[in-house]
């Protein structure tokens, strides 16, 4: 497993850097993301229970439809950004809630009424977000991955070594408190770190990492919320798409919440 891992990681992470940065278009990390996040669709509605091909396929296929939309008509783009963004970080809000009563709840959320535009608001603006970052700076984009994958990181090894008390047994008995705590702690080093390189001041600085701090918050909910969907569904990962990895949802989870956060807080900031 631990090899698999080693190498998906090594295939992946070429091709994102060079769709960040390298790619002589825009168009290069929104096509790539794009993909990833019409698989994500297509695993999501395993995780709803939908079982003929023809149907996922749909639903995949209409994600993928809206976001091309979206990338084609820049005037819509713009039109939706905002609105898009704030619904789904008050959805963050509900599902803080969710994630925190269950097994308690589920009669309200675990069906095809609530899951499938559910669907709609983890995918489209996660990717709204990623691309509106990507547009303004490849590196602002970058410092969102590294929140993301910082949590996770730092929460990985601080649980190893410390970890005792279960952040949401009922939900993923594998993550702690001082786990938490340990991302927690690693990525408001790195927010420090780059308010002071971009010289922030005054309540500008606060601001930038209050919303780091929101951001981080929000990908660990993600994570969550996704483990929650799928413990409720019997389902380990969401897909197999990438070996040792899981699917593209297992991936981007923590994503389809910080996204949209982080976005849109940089749209209320106008800026750092």
């Amino acid at each position: 497993m631990l090899k698999q891992r080693v190498i998906t990681a090594l295939v992946l992470l070429p091709i994102v850097i060079w769709c960040v940065f390298f790619a002589p278009t825009l168009w290069a990390f929104r096509i790539f993301a794009a993909a990833i996040v019409a698989v994500a669709a297509w695993e999501w509605t395993a995780m709803m229970g939908w079982k003929q091909p023809a149907l996922r396929g749909a639903y995949a296929a209409v994600v993928l439809g809206a976001l091309a939309a979206l990338a084609l008509v820049p005037e819509l783009f713009k039109l939706v950004q905002l609105p898009a963004l704030s619904i789904a970080v008050l959805f963050w809000l509900l599902a803080h809630r969710l994630v925190r009563a269950y097994p308690a709840g589920t009669d309200t959320w675990a069906n095809t009424t609530m899951l499938v535009p559910i669907g709609f608001v983890l995918l489209v603006p996660a990717w709204l977000g990623l691309t509106q970052l990507h547009g303004l700076s490849a590196w602002w984009l970058m410092y969102l991955f590294v929140l993301v994958w910082g949590a996770d990181t730092g929460a990985y090894f601080a649980g190893r070594a410390f970890g005792k008390t279960k952040l949401a047994p009922s939900v993923s008995p594998g993550k702690t408190l001082e786990g938490f705590f340990g991302g927690l702690l690693l990525t408001m080093a790195v927010a420090f770190a780059v308010a002071f390189y971009r010289e922030l001041e005054g309540q500008r600085f606060w601001a930038f990492l209050l919303l780091s701090l929101l951001t981080v918050l929000a990908s660990v909910l993600g994570d969550l919320f996704e483990s929650m969907v799928k413990r409720h569904a019997g389902i380990k990962d969401s897909g197999t798409i990438f070996p040792g990895h899981g699917g593209a949802l297992d991936r981007i989870d923590s994503l389809t919440a910080a996204a949209p956060v982080f976005a849109l807080g940089w749209l209320l900031a106008k800026g750092f």
